[in-house]
């Protein structure tokens, strides 16, 4: 995933969080806004260090990029952040992607929220 598809600054996620809506379940969260004025969506990881030493939560947010990565139908406007939270750490990488899939299309993130994402592997 290209970098200017990213959250980078604190002000710009701080933001998010000031003026979010959000959905959330026992393994993740998804804080969004819809914002008009971008060309294309941007997010941002959150990962505390209960979660695991820095291979673990670098492993996982790998699995996240790729799996935001490969929804196409992401709307153009809106900026997200996903929190991971410390009991995701039990999941398989097709239980990670369907929770997520799940709540992407519960924030109705993606254009077409009646259709099926899924990865080709």
């Amino acid at each position: 995933m290209k970098k200017r598809y990213r959250l980078k600054t604190k002000k710009e996620i701080d933001f998010v969080f000031a003026n979010k809506k959000s959905v959330k379940n026992q393994f993740f969260g998804i804080h969004f806004i819809k914002n008009l004025d971008q060309l294309h969506f941007r997010f941002a990881l959150s990962i505390g260090r209960k979660y695991g030493n820095a291979v673990a939560r670098n492993i996982r947010k790998r699995q996240i990029r790729m799996i935001v990565s490969s929804i196409q139908q992401i709307s153009n406007h809106v900026q997200f952040v996903v929190v991971i939270y410390p009991k995701s750490n039990q999941l398989s990488f097709e239980e990670v992607q369907k929770n997520v899939l799940q709540l992407t299309d519960q924030a109705t993130l993606t254009e077409k929220n009646n259709e099926k994402n899924s990865i080709a592997i």
